[in-house]
């Protein structure tokens, strides 16, 4: 199960990003650029979509190793460039 929540920026410059202040879907029909966050049933980030004038500008999709530690990062620029992280059990790049 999947849960979509808007977001106005990110924190942070480790991976997974942290999304902050969270949009109303009301709010989100006003701005021009916002973020899209998917979270998983534990509440964890597995992706978000940067929507800038109603095109994504950045993606990033994330999956997580059993113990919770983030397992790869696929982030996808505004040229369509993928770029693939991965991570060991720790969380550290593996």
């Amino acid at each position: 199960m999947t849960t979509t929540r808007h977001f106005v920026t990110y924190t942070g410059v480790k991976l997974p990003f942290k999304l902050v202040n969270e949009l109303q879907t009301s709010e989100v029909e006003n701005r021009n650029t916002f973020f899209r966050g998917y979270f998983d049933a534990q509440e964890r980030l597995t992706g978000f979509d940067k929507l800038a004038y109603g095109e994504i500008e950045l993606q990033h999709r994330y999956t997580y190793h059993d113990n919770g530690k983030l397992g790869s990062a696929e982030i996808t620029d505004v040229d369509g460039e993928v770029t693939l992280l991965v991570f060991d059990t720790e969380g550290s790049p593996a």
